[in-house]
């Protein structure tokens, strides 16, 4: 019976947030407590949120400091050079757009924190992604993608836990897997290209052709800007609009026409194939902000100080010197200090913040409701129970592959922790049973990660739709095909490679 609830539970989440008929929050919160008292143990409600709470409380404080941290550090325009350097490769073109969006996913998420992730590549691309009107869940599909392949590093967290469950080393998992995670990273970026050719098509193909730049306007050729260039800009066939690149920090962060001062661009649209639609750019009013490269914010002469800052804090990370709540409270506190010393200036910082260390934290809290109730009640444990004792005795020898298959919806239904230190182990066991090694079912256990990372049970993953401005269920509904799909390329790779 708990199997049957646990597995109904779950589904009745996710339907309900994927149509829209309750909030992430509130879905978190009262389908678990409902789901509590059909079980019969409503009485142990309060003792059930109490320990989902306790055991993510660290979490919640790690993404709250750690939002602040980094929020300041974009702030100050410590990653403005990778930003340049990722605006530059896409220009206006929305397949660029999105295979840049992976790269930069990609590339960030070698500090091992989704969280960190999805603030600066949202960050980076969101500006880019409104003013040409794309499709903003592919932009969170694939920056979760990417970090889903990436958050296999060692210090990561899954490729920890499977270690500590398995009582092996990290290095034994990890290194061997690097050519199969490479073959899901290179489809992701293979991906993205897919997907961008097909925003492209439905916008239309998008072209630089010369240089004009405003700090505070985006205007459309045609329209006279003679009072701020000296000439007017004749009415073209095709439609043509103005986006500043901002000295390429930034583009589309401050658009528009200077006195040819030469460090814009046009972006023309030379064909919307079946859209016969404009690529209206969004108003002034319309909450859309980028990073300007002029934002009175930035802290150019303390750009070395916040690198070196950084890397401490990311060495303290990966050598374990503090727990990383501890690490990024401390480090919060001392980048505010340092950059913005007057306290109004802090407390500006802190206010512009707020929303998503709210969000991001109130979704954690709620997530533990649902965490605590499902292991409180035992439907973790069945669920795992039953799915182990399903499976056929003539795969034991494939074990490794089940495994494999198995991580894909048991890490996205489960927290890391659920299915690492409570099923890895019964499935190594399973598979030694038959000859299969322990290490090869440790490896085999990190195919679910790229779906992992979506997980309604990922605080991480409401920093990525928070930001984006996405509903929650329409990133669902979009990235969980991909998503599995990566999975199983890493899968056949890892087997094709001889890995798992």
């Amino acid at each position: 019976m708990l199997t049957i609830l646990g597995f109904t539970m779950i589904a009745t989440f996710l339907v309900l947030i994927m149509l829209k008929k309750m909030s992430p929050i509130a879905a978190l919160v009262l389908i678990p407590a409902l789901f509590c008292v059909f079980v019969g143990k409503g009485a142990h409600l309060g003792d059930y949120v109490i320990d989902g709470v306790t055991s993510l409380a660290p979490t919640a404080a790690m993404l709250m400091f750690a939002i602040v941290y980094f929020g300041v550090m974009i702030d100050v325009g410590l990653f403005d050079p990778i930003v340049r350097g990722i605006l530059k490769f896409c220009k206006a073109d929305p397949m660029r757009i999105v295979v840049g969006t992976a790269v930069l996913a990609a590339i960030v998420s070698l500090d091992g924190d989704g969280s960190t992730t999805f603030m600066i590549t949202v960050s980076a691309m969101y500006p880019l992604y409104k003013r040409l009107k794309m499709s903003l869940v592919v932009m969170t599909g694939v920056a979760a993608m990417a970090n889903g392949v990436m958050n296999t590093l060692p210090w990561g967290g899954p490729t920890a836990r499977a270690a500590t469950a398995l009582k092996v080393d990290a290095g034994d998992i990890f290194v061997p897997m690097i050519p199969a995670l490479a073959v899901g990273l290179v489809f992701v970026i293979a991906l993205s290209y897919v997907l961008g050719r097909r925003e492209r098509k439905r916008l239309g193909v998008l072209t630089l052709d010369e240089v004009l730049v405003d700090e505070k306007t985006v205007e459309r050729v045609g329209e006279k800007v003679g009072e701020k260039v000296g000439r007017e800009v004749e009415e073209k066939e095709t439609e043509t609009v103005l986006v500043g690149a901002g000295s390429g920090a930034g583009a589309g962060a401050a658009a528009g026409v200077d006195s040819g001062s030469g460090s814009g661009k046009f972006i023309k649209r030379t064909g919307a194939a079946g859209s016969g639609t404009d690529a209206e750019l969004p108003d002034e009013d319309d909450g859309f902000q980028g990073l300007d490269p002029h934002r009175a914010t930035l802290r150019p002469k303390l750009y070395w100080f916040n690198a070196l800052l950084t890397v401490t804090l990311l060495t303290a990370m990966i050598m374990e010197w503090l727990p990383i709540p501890v690490l990024f409270l401390l480090g919060a506190a001392l980048a505010l200090t340092v950059n913005f010393p007057h306290m109004p200036d802090q407390r500006a910082r802190l206010g512009a913040h707020a929303e998503n260390v709210l969000n991001v934290s109130g979704m954690v809290f709620a997530a533990a409701v649902f965490t605590g109730v499902l292991q409180g009640t035992g439907m973790v444990d069945h669920m795992a129970t039953w799915l182990v004792d399903n499976i056929p005795d003539g795969m034991g020898p494939h074990m490794a592959f089940v495994t494999g298959v198995l991580s894909i919806p048991l890490t996205y239904f489960m927290s890391n922790d659920g299915f690492y230190f409570g099923i890895v182990p019964v499935l190594a066991e399973a598979g030694n049973a038959h000859g299969v090694s322990t290490l090869e079912i440790a490896r085999a256990s990190l195919v679910g990660q790229p779906l992992h990372m979506s997980s309604p049970l990922v605080p991480a993953v409401y920093v990525l739709v928070g930001m984006a401005k996405v509903e929650f269920g329409d990133h669902t509904r979009f990235v969980v095909k991909w998503a599995a799909l990566t999975s199983l390329v890493v899968l056949g790779a890892g087997i094709l490679f001889g890995i798992i």
